[in-house]
């Protein structure tokens, strides 16, 4: 297996968060206050990933139930399912067959460690999500 697409695809999916956080720390967030999420949806227009990233930052920052490891373990499970979310995005928008395949291949790896992480709950006695 090329590692390269692998590569790229991460680097896809792990740079609107990386651009997100840093854009976050410059925001003045008392503007924020009393915005409801369709005024966030509005403010990033033209961003066909918007709701999704959206929806994605609201359930990770949700996700607080348990320890550390299970916290972590939440999280990720949410961190996973937005990838998902934004991989259909991109398989609905896009004619790019390359990207139409790492898109498809992102869904398959990301269902499969969503799995892996709700076995991980389940395994200690805790409910999936």
């Amino acid at each position: 297996m090329r590692l390269a697409p692998i590569v790229t695809a991460l680097t896809l999916f792990a740079a609107p968060a990386f651009a997100q956080q840093g854009g976050m720390q410059d925001m003045d967030h008392g503007q924020m206050a009393g915005m409801s999420h369709d005024d966030m949806t509005k403010m990033m227009a033209g961003n066909p990933y918007a709701q999704s990233e959206m929806d994605m930052h609201e359930r990770m920052m949700a996700a607080k139930d348990g320890d550390a490891a299970e916290m972590w373990t939440r999280k990720m499970i949410e961190h996973h399912r937005g990838a998902i979310a934004m991989s259909r995005v991109a398989l609905r928008d896009t004619k790019d067959v390359e990207t139409r395949q790492m898109a498809q291949m992102t869904i398959t790896m990301q269902e499969k460690d969503i799995a892996e992480l709700q076995g991980w709950l389940r395994k200690h006695g805790k409910r999936p999500q």
